[in-house]
C-alpha cells in the first residue's frame, strides 16, 4: 500500500481540525446552514432522508487492516453498528449525528482517512480495478498513477466548483474491471509499439437520466503528460458545461452535443498548456516524483514468489468440505501476478443484509483475516465485495474456513445473488423507491447453489432512482425504482454491461416494458431467468442469449406474471 508521508498525514489532520471549527461555528449559530452546506459536502457529509450520511474515500480501493478496524469502531460507536461498501470503492455511514461528525473526522484522520471530495461538484475519488497491482492479467500497475492523479486533483483550486461531479477510473489490465467506459474520464494504461507506457483516454461516459458510454478521445497519451491531458479535458468542460440545468450538466451531455468540436478544443487546450501557459511544462510528471510514489507500492515484505505445495485442504477432509471448498475456489478465487499467491473475494452478499453492508463485528473479522492471511491489506471492489490481495495458495482452505465463520464464504461471485444495490429509499432522500427489500427478496430466492451455477454469470444491478448509484444501466439485468403517485414501481432492463470479460462491450440495457409493482419484481426476474434457461444454447451466457433472440421473449414472460399491474392496466 501507498505509505503516506508526514505531509499527507498533516494535511488530513488539518482538514479535520478545519471541519471541527466549521461545525462548531454552525452549531453555535455563527455560520448559517446555507454557508455550512458546501463546506460539509466537501468533506463527504450529506443530509439524507433520516439522518446525515458520511462518505469516506478509499482511493483506488486499498485499505489496511488498521483502517478497517477504525471503520468498524466508527460503525460501533457512532452509527448503528454497520457500514456500506459502495460501487465506487467508498465506505458510507447512514446514522451518524451531525454533532458527532467532527469526532468521526478525527478518528478517520488517525488512520489517514477522510471524506474530502467524496461529494460536491469536483473530481471525486479515483477508482481502479480492485486487483490493481496483483492481477494475473495486469499489463501495468495503475496504483502509482492513481495516487499521482489523486494528489493532483485533491483541493485543485481550478476544479473545486465544476458544473457537476466528475469521476475518473483507471485500469491497467486486459479485463476492464473498473467500468472505465461508464466514467467521465476512463484511463487504460497501454504500451505503444516502442514499449513506452501511456494512456488510452476515454471521455463522456456516465449513467443517470441519459446513459452514455465513454468515447475514445486519444489512443495514446504518454504517462508523463496525463495530468496535462486530464486538465485540458476538465478545463474545456468547466468552460462550456451546462450550469443552468443540473440534469444536463455532466460532461457526457457536452461531449454528446459537441462531438468532434469538443475533442478539438481539448487537444488545442492540451497544446496550449504545454506551449503557451506560464510554467505549463511543470504539469508534466517528473520521473523522480513518479519513482517516489511508486516506491510506496512495493510488495509487502512477507510476500515471496514460490512454488505452492497445495491449497491447504486436509487429506482427511470430509466429502462435504471438498465439494463446498471446490465451489468456493471456482467462484471466489482468482489468479495472481506473483507465483504462489491468489486473489480471494469475500462475498458481502448474503440473506438478511443489504448488498455491500458489513457490521462492525464483520469488519473486525475482515481485518483479522487480512492480518493473518493477506499482509494486512484488503480491497473494496466495484461490485461491493471485499478482496484479499495477498493470499498464499497453501492458506486457501484456512481462509475459506475463516470466511465461513464470518459469513463471507458464499461461493457466488459473478452469479445472480452477487448483486449490486444502492441504499435506495430506505436512506436516500433522492430515491423514488427502495432497493434493499428487492435485493433481499432476490437473494433469498436464489440460495440454491446448484441452480445458481446452472444459471451462470449474470450481473444484477438495482438502483432506487434514475441517478443510477446502483448502476442498473450496466446490469445484464437492471432494476430501476420509479415513483408513480407516491407508489413504488420498478422498470426492468436487459442486456447492459460494465465491460468486464463476460460481457466485454460496455452498453446500456434496454427497458422491456411498463414498470412492475414491488410485489411482482422477484417473479419477473424469475420469469426472465427461466426464459433464458429455456432458450440458451450450450454454454451460452445470459447476455449472449439476449443479443441473439432479442427482448420480445423476455417481455412476454415478464408480462405473464403481472398481477397488480395487470389490474391497474
Amino acid at each position: 500500500m501507498y505509505q503516506y508521508t508526514e505531509f499527507d498525514k498533516h494535511f488530513v489532520r488539518q482538514r479535520a481540525a478545519q471541519f471541527r471549527d466549521q461545525l462548531e461555528r454552525n452549531l453555535a449559530g455563527k455560520l448559517g446552514d446555507d454557508e455550512f452546506r458546501p463546506l460539509r459536502l466537501q468533506n463527504g457529509w450529506y443530509v439524507q432522508r433520516h439522518a446525515p450520511m458520511l462518505r469516506v474515500a478509499v482511493p483506488y480501493g486499498e485499505l489496511s487492516s488498521k483502517q478497517v478496524r477504525q471503520l468498524a469502531r466508527i460503525a460501533r460507536e457512532y452509527d448503528r453498528g454497520y457500514a456500506h461498501f459502495t460501487t465506487r470503492q467508498n465506505v458510507q455511514y447512514n446514522w451518524i449525528p451531525l454533532v458527532k461528525s467532527a469526532d468521526v473526522m478525527d478518528l478517520l484522520a488517525e488512520v489517514h482517512m477522510h471524506g474530502i471530495q467524496t461529494s460536491g461538484n469536483c473530481i471525486r475519488n479515483i477508482t481502479a480495478d480492485a486487483m490493481v497491482g496483483v492481477a494475473e492479467d495486469e499489463i501495468i500497475d495503475a496504483r502509482p498513477y492513481c495516487e499521482v492523479i489523486r494528489q493532483w486533483s485533491t483541493l485543485h483550486p481550478e476544479f473545486a466548483f465544476l458544473p457537476r461531479k466528475f469521476k475518473i477510473a483507471v485500469s491497467g489490465a486486459t479485463e476492464d474491471r473498473a467500468a472505465t467506459y461508464w466514467h467521465d474520464i476512463g484511463l487504460h494504461l497501454v504500451k505503444n509499439d516502442a514499449g513506452e507506457v501511456g494512456f488510452k483516454v476515454l471521455v463522456g461516459g456516465g449513467m443517470g437520466r441519459t446513459p452514455v458510454v465513454g468515447t475514445e478521445i486519444n489512443a495514446f497519451v504518454p504517462w508523463q503528460q496525463i495530468l496535462v491531458y486530464i486538465e485540458a479535458i476538465v478545463r474545456v468542460y468547466n468552460r462550456y458545461g451546462r450550469r443552468d440545468n443540473m440534469y444536463k450538466a455532466r460532461i457526457k451531455i457536452l461531449v454528446k452535443a459537441e462531438g468532434q468540436k469538443f475533442f478539438d478544443q481539448v487537444n488545442e487546450e492540451f497544446d496550449n498548456i504545454l506551449t503557451r501557459d506560464v510554467d505549463g511544462a511543470a504539469h508534466l510528471i517528473p520521473q523522480a516524483e513518479f519513482d517516489r510514489v511508486n516506491a510506496g507500492f512495493s510488495n509487502p515484505a512477507s510476500v515471496q514468489a514460490h512454488t505452492p505445495t497445495g491449497n491447504g485442504l486436509p487429506a482427511d477432509a470430509s466429502d462435504t468440505d471438498k465439494v463446498q471448498f471446490g465451489k468456493w475456489i471456482e467462484r471466489n478465487v482468482r489468479g495472481h501476478k506473483v507465483q504462489g499467491y491468489k486473489n480471494v473475494t469475500l462475498s458481502v452478499k448474503r440473506p438478511g443484509q443489504a448488498p455491500g453492508d458489513a457490521t462492525d463485528t464483520q469488519m473486525d473479522a475482515i481485518a483479522d483475516i487480512a492480518d493473518k492471511f493477506s499482509a494486512s491489506e484488503v480491497r473494496v471492489t466495484h461490485d461491493q465485495n471485499v478482496l484479499l490481495p495477498w493470499v498464499r495458495e497453501e492458506d486457501l482452505f484456512a481462509v475459506w474456513q475463516a470466511a465461513k465463520a464470518a459469513s463471507f464464504a458464499a461461493p457466488n461471485i459473478g452469479l445472480l445473488s452477487d448483486m449490486i444495490a444502492c441504499p435506495g429509499g430506505d436512506f436516500c432522500a433522492l430515491a423514488n423507491a427502495r432497493s434493499i427489500p428487492i435485493a433481499n427478496e432476490l437473494i433469498e430466492r436464489y440460495q440454491d447453489l446448484d441452480e445458481l451455477y446452472d444459471i451462470g454469470e449474470i450481473d444484477l444491478h438495482i438502483s432506487g432512482c434514475i441517478n443510477s448509484c446502483g448502476h442498473h444501466h450496466s446490469g445484464h439485468i437492471g432494476i430501476l425504482g420509479v415513483d408513480k403517485d407516491g407508489t413504488e414501481w420498478y422498470q426492468i432492463t436487459l442486456g447492459g454491461s460494465d465491460g468486464s470479460d463476460h460481457a466485454p462491450t460496455s452498453v446500456a440495457g434496454k427497458v422491456i416494458g411498463p414498470s412492475f409493482s414491488a410485489d411482482e419484481v422477484t417473479d419477473v426476474i424469475e420469469a426472465v431467468v427461466e426464459t433464458y434457461r429455456s432458450q440458451r444454447t450450450t454454454a451460452e451466457k445470459f447476455v449472449d442469449t439476449v443479443k441473439r433472440i432479442g427482448l420480445d421473449p423476455f417481455k412476454t414472460a415478464a408480462n405473464a406474471v403481472r398481477r397488480t399491474t395487470a389490474k391497474a392496466a
